[in-house]
């Protein structure tokens, strides 16, 4: 059973939602946050990502972002830009980037779920980003950044959203910058509530796709808030957290490619004799776009390479281990270049493939790297595996597009 909860939506009007919805923000830099901020007043990164407001030397973490933020909120409010449905609602929130579209249920989903295992996740959080979001639902009283999450597609529930969407027009109906489309139902029918409830009821579990620091922080703030009510019933709203919810078949993935600052003083042709023993090499005539699982592109010294991973240099049953970003790491990154915690290791970046092999070209042939390999995109459907196995997804192995854009929609926490 999946447990979905209306809720009374805090929302820009429609003829502003274009200009206040934002990127997330952990996509963006201070410093470009800062730039789209600076031509747009209503931009949700002065809420989202508030430190752009002030110099360089703030720290984004102190008390006086999370207050500017819950200021600029406010203002959003009583300028009347942002309103809030007078009851609980569910939103539907559609994405179409290159024809394609994916249709997902903005809702709030149970904490208690979450800390259960019944809301799946396969990344592990960093305490200091959890501590952030924490803070800032704290702050701002607050979710104001959705949770992306999928299921194993269930045709139910997935032709009630589409039937509700297509038997009305959006609220709102606008391109995004970066030529995505974004569409954006209000479902306010108690009927029509009634049958998203009943649909999901029947899914035994969802995944979390990204926003896996977003909702450890809200079961965070859920337990400090639990322990200051004596009258703690479970049905408060701080025991629910923003989610937007797809069907895992009309998710994509791109490949979430890598580019590494030194050879880790050997020669390119030291590098290649060693990754031999592990992947068949052979030279390219062109950038290399890897066109199936474990196949991947070398470029080095303006040449590329094709690569494929050997029989037997992996375990095809293991559900982590037999992704490519492992198997990249596992038999080439760490044991010839070095990089045994791509976490950490300050040699090695992570390049979202939305920005293209291209990008990987651009930043080698520049001298700021001397190595870059291109991935093919992981599958939904290894991910789905990773998480009921209860493992870990490899650092950096999924890139979602497109973006759900927040501001959107915002989870005040007082009822």
């Amino acid at each position: 059973m999946s447990i979905v909860r209306p809720f009374r939506g805090l929302r820009p009007k429609p003829e502003y939602a274009k200009n206040v919805a934002s990127p997330p923000y952990d996509v963006l830099s201070s410093e470009e946050a800062r730039e789209i901020a600076l031509h747009n007043p209503l931009s949700f990164l002065r809420i989202n990502k508030a430190e752009l407001e002030f110099d360089d030397g703030v720290n984004p973490y102190s008390e006086e972002v999370y207050k500017k933020g819950k200021e600029n909120l406010q203002k959003l409010i009583d300028d009347g830009i942002m309103i809030r449905d007078d009851k609980p609602c569910f939103y539907i929130y559609r994405l179409t980037m290159d024809g394609k579209s994916q249709t997902g249920l903005v809702a709030l989903t149970s904490v208690v779920e979450y800390d259960e295992g019944k809301i799946k996740k396969h990344e592990h959080t960093r305490p200091e980003k959890v501590n952030d979001r924490a803070n800032h639902i704290l702050y701002l009283e607050a979710q104001v950044g959705p949770v992306f999450s999928t299921f194993r597609y269930d045709k139910n529930a997935d032709e009630v959203l589409k039937k509700i969407a297509s038997e009305s027009d959006p609220e709102v109906d606008f391109n995004s910058d970066d030529n995505v489309r974004h569409q954006f139902w209000v479902v306010k029918d108690d009927v029509l509530i009634g049958k998203i409830i009943n649909a999901f009821a029947s899914i035994p579990c969802l995944y979390i796709a990204d926003g896996h620091h977003r909702s450890q922080s809200a079961s965070k703030v859920a337990r400090m808030y639990r322990e200051k009510n004596p009258h703690h019933t479970g049905e408060e709203i701080y025991n629910f957290f923003l989610n937007v919810i797809f069907p895992d078949k009309e998710l994509r993935i791109l490949p979430y490619n890598r580019v590494i600052k030194d050879l880790n003083g050997m020669t390119l042709d030291e590098i290649l004799e060693k990754a031999s023993v592990k992947f068949h090499i052979s030279p390219a005539e062109g950038e290399v776009n890897p066109e199936r699982p474990h196949q991947f592109g070398l470029y080095s010294e303006k040449k590329w390479y094709l690569l494929e991973a050997k029989e037997g240099s992996f375990d095809p049953e293991n559900p982590t281990g037999s992704i490519d970003a492992a198997i990249l790491g596992d038999n080439f990154i760490a044991p010839i270049l070095g990089i045994t915690n791509p976490k950490t290791d300050k040699r090695i970046d992570f390049i979202g493939g939305i920005r293209g092999i291209g990008e990987l070209v651009k930043l080698v042939d520049s001298g700021k790297y001397k190595i870059a390999f291109s991935l093919f995109p992981t599958s939904i459907e290894q991910l789905l595996k990773v998480a009921d196995a209860g493992e870990v997804m490899p650092p950096k192995s999924t890139w979602f597009e497109p973006k759900l854009r927040s501001g959107m929609i915002v989870n005040l926490l007082n009822e």
